[in-house]
């Protein structure tokens, strides 16, 4: 699933590319991808709209328009924004003035676009932990307090802290020198600064690469992120860690692949 860093990259080409424009029309070929309002009312509401502002929360995307209304896109594990696109893949595709196309794809129909009043009543929005660069080291001190929860999904938790997955989560664990499964309370005072300052430096140095293409993730332009390249454990079960050359290890936790080097991370 697209990150903070993924979506941040794609919300920061969009600013460049689509603000301002008008929606002429909007094309949808798959309204599965559609929530809360009938296909008919979604493309009603939204034709003859500008794109005011584009705002990212977390994994979300808030499209303001011009009528006061707000798109929302979650693009979940498979959906794509392609800016300009040709319709060929796209579920949804959203026609502006100067004949250009911006086209909602989505291979497996997990993603959702909403059209709502207000993005702020939405439950998922409304339950969102801080962002990352919201806060600093001695509010995410706190904030780890005196949590038993093992760190790897505490992590993951947006009700904690907003926008790091999977991907994420494993590496600033090992950039930390932090094992996936202690708890929180367990982590010293100099380990919380240690985790607060590589979870800000891994998603700054992402989003400078444009997210990482693992899947189905691409940029706006549909090019690929350059983020992968530059992974220390993710996805390298067996591989020799760049650190000690001890293999990378695999294990489940919460349901999820984690990867960690046994010998780094304690």
């Amino acid at each position: 699933m697209p990150e903070l860093p993924e979506v941040e990259t794609i919300k920061r080409e969009l600013n460049k590319d689509i603000i301002g424009k008008k929606i002429v029309d909007v094309v949808i070929k798959n309204p599965k991808v559609i929530k809360q309002i009938t296909p008919a009312k979604f493309s009603s509401q939204i034709k003859n709209s500008s794109i005011k502002q584009i705002i990212r929360k977390g994994k979300i995307l808030i499209f303001g328009l011009s009528t006061g209304k707000f798109l929302v896109i979650h693009l979940r594990m498979t959906g794509q924004l392609v800016f300009p696109g040709n319709k060929e893949k796209s579920r949804v595709s959203f026609v502006f003035s100067n004949k250009k196309i911006l086209d909602f794809n989505d291979s497996r129909l997990l993603g959702e676009l909403k059209l709502m009043d207000d993005w702020r009543n939405l439950k998922f929005i409304k339950e969102l932990g801080p962002e990352p660069f919201e806060i600093n080291e001695t509010v995410f001190g706190k904030m780890l307090g005196a949590k038993k929860t093992k760190i790897k999904p505490l992590l993951l938790d947006q009700k904690f802290i907003a926008g790091i997955g999977n991907l994420y989560a494993a590496e600033v664990l090992f950039r930390s020198r932090v094992y996936p499964e202690r708890p929180a309370s367990s982590l010293s005072s100099k380990e919380k600064k240690l985790l607060f300052k590589e979870i800000k430096d891994t998603l700054r140095e992402a989003i400078k690469c444009g997210g990482s293409s693992i899947d189905q993730y691409v940029r706006l332009s549909g090019k690929r992120g350059n983020y992968a390249a530059h992974h220390k454990v993710y996805n390298r079960k067996d591989k020799p860690c760049f650190v000690c050359k001890t293999p990378v290890k695999r294990m489940v936790q919460g349901g999820r692949g984690t990867y960690f080097c046994p010998k780094c991370q304690k």
